[in-house]
């Protein structure tokens, strides 16, 4: 993280850890910035209010902090740095345990049909061997400190042993998979230079770990507009291997293609788009999670996820990786032999199946700060404001009797919402505008009313594609589009978002909807969310507004009368 810039006395050092383990951190403090850096590769950020962020040290946490080589004694310095009061001594032993728990069992090679578990003390074997879901798979025991696995049950049981605190240290090593002429040009088919940023090469280089075991899997986390395609790109060209890539749309599908077609040596007879249209394999080919989840019933089988095997792949790529589904992780299990890459912009998952991705994809192995990259003009300088307005007078009546979920439905279709969508429209004009939106009816009374296209999931794929095409060039300044437009979609001249209405508290898409407008630009980048005051809608915003604390922007809020909607 580098040096910190000034030395604190203790009354100014603005966080307190807690004995369970979370950190309060004073916003309003002149060190705020840099303890909030030296904490968070080891922490999670629980809330957000104005004036004191809380944190959590978690052993989960701690584990991604250990993959990226930071140590247990470098944890507890950075504590003590911005600490006011001294560390709980519960505290400092949970961090030791949590840091003596990384790499107290690993996976090494012993043959093509066995894994040799190495543990790091008779009592973990112990543990293992009184553990009736572990149990079965242990085929042979060596020691007091090895044992055999089957080579088939490696995934299985790297998932098993995280539910028991034992993140797997794997060292098994990969296939190769069938190999692939696979070369970055060094000018795009599109006429621009092309090249990595230094930060995308250190990405490649922390993944690849010099060809090591230790190396071939885990999460590169970047923001939305940084070029985690490009990372994923880099990683090809180093392992020159047959790949498939797992995307979360055929938009998604489409914007991958066009990207390898542009700015590597592939041609099109080499990649390959298996999606509802169309069913290609070929040395790269490309997917989505809805494809791989199709199934014609409920308990039917899914008809495509025998692609994960369909060729020797050499790699997987699982872009947007913290929305992967429970059954392509289940598949994941089986394929640990392969290398696996997953990309995105936040490791929280709405289904808290962080661990699963930590077993099965790999842990973290590389991210920045979203504003470091924002100060080097990576990404676009954006300013984020919540804006709050009351409800109609005449909707409270129906507002008071609504259950919860219907409550939350009112507010996040409040029709003040539209006066003010109005409004924000005619003060942004001449600039490219996104409105983004949960519910089907307001998007289409939004784009009724400001007479601009609407894109949602019942869109065909041609006028999606032609309608993102004419916003890229600008012939449509102002598109309204529904949570379709969440993921990996390249808008890069998009400035100002809207959000109107949201998933609840999805943390995941709050980071995606702000992601449509950081793709690098000379003019600062706005995001509006619109919320009814006093409302579920409101207390969801606060949850949705820790990711892009943890990012270290901050919401201004601007609380709206009857008036001002009215002027």
């Amino acid at each position: 993280m580098g040096s910190f810039r000034f030395l604190m006395k203790d009354n100014y050092k603005p966080i307190i850890v807690q004995s369970d383990g979370s950190i309060l951190l004073e916003v309003m403090s002149e060190a705020y910035e840099d303890a909030r850096d030296a904490i968070l590769p080891f922490s999670e950020l629980v809330k957000s209010p104005e004036y004191v962020h809380t944190y959590r040290i978690t052993p989960l946490s701690i584990w991604n902090a250990a993959a990226t080589g930071m140590t247990c004694d470098e944890v507890v310095a950075r504590l003590e740095r911005f600490s006011r009061y001294d560390i709980p001594r519960g505290v400092i032993l949970r961090i030791n345990e949590a840091f003596s728990r990384w790499g107290s069992v690993r996976l090494l090679r012993a043959d093509q049909s066995n894994i040799i578990v190495e543990v790091r003390d008779e009592h973990i074997l112990e543990e293992i061997m009184s553990n009736r879901k572990l149990v079965p798979i242990v085929k042979d025991v060596m020691s007091a400190r090895r044992f055999v696995i089957p080579s088939d049950a490696r995934g299985r049981f790297k998932h098993l042993l995280i539910k028991v605190g034992y993140p797997a240290d794997d060292l098994v090593g990969y296939d190769d998979g069938e190999p692939l002429d696979f070369r970055l040009r060094r000018k795009a088919l599109s006429g621009e230079a092309f090249g990595l940023r230094q930060y995308q090469k250190e990405a490649v280089e922390n993944f690849w770990a010099n060809g090591s075991p230790r190396g071939g899997q885990g999460i590169v986390v970047l923001p939305c507009g940084s070029g985690k395609t490009m990372v994923g790109m880099g990683v090809m060209e180093k392992l020159k291997t047959c790949t498939l890539i797992l995307c979360t749309s055929v938009a998604a599908v489409r914007q991958w293609i066009s990207e390898l077609v542009d700015k590597t040596n592939l041609t099109d007879d080499k990649i390959g788009e298996y999606t509802g249209p169309k069913k290609e394999i070929k040395p790269v080919t490309i997917t989505t999670y809805q494809i791989l989840t199709y199934r014609k019933s409920r308990r039917g089988n899914f008809e495509h996820m025998n692609l994960m095997r369909a060729r020797n792949w050499g790699l997987i790529i699982y872009d947007e990786v913290h929305v992967l589904p429970a059954p392509v992780f289940r598949a994941t299990i089986e394929i640990q032999a392969k290398r696996r890459l997953g990309l995105t912009a936040t490791l929280i998952r709405e289904d808290g199946l962080e661990e699963d991705t930590f077993s099965l994809i790999g842990p973290k192995c590389y991210d920045v700060p979203w504003k470091e990259l924002e100060q080097k003009g990576f990404i676009a300088e954006a300013v984020c404001y919540e804006m709050r307005i009351p409800l109609p007078r005449h909707m409270e009546g129906k507002y008071r009797a609504a259950s919860d979920r219907i409550q939350f439905r009112i507010a996040s279709e409040n029709p003040y919402k539209d006066m003010l969508v109005r409004q924000i429209v005619r003060r942004h004009r001449g600039e490219s505008i996104l409105i983004i939106g949960q519910y089907i009816d307001q998007l289409k009374r939004l784009s009724s009313m400001l007479d601009v296209p609407l894109i949602t999931g019942s869109t065909n794929e041609s006028r999606r594609d032609m309608l993102y095409r004419a916003f890229r060039q600008g012939d449509i300044p102002v598109l309204v589009v529904s949570k379709v437009a969440n993921f990996a979609i390249d808008l890069p001249d998009a400035s100002v978002a809207i959000q109107v209405s949201g998933t609840f508290g999805s943390r995941q898409e709050e980071a995606q909807r702000l992601g449509r407008i950081l793709r690098p630009k000379k003019k600062v980048s706005t995001f509006y969310t619109l919320v009814t005051s006093e409302s579920p809608e409101e207390n969801f915003a606060h949850k949705r507004q820790v990711f892009l604390a943890e990012q270290g922007y901050r919401y201004m809020i601007r609380e709206l009368s009857y008036a001002d909607l009215d002027s």
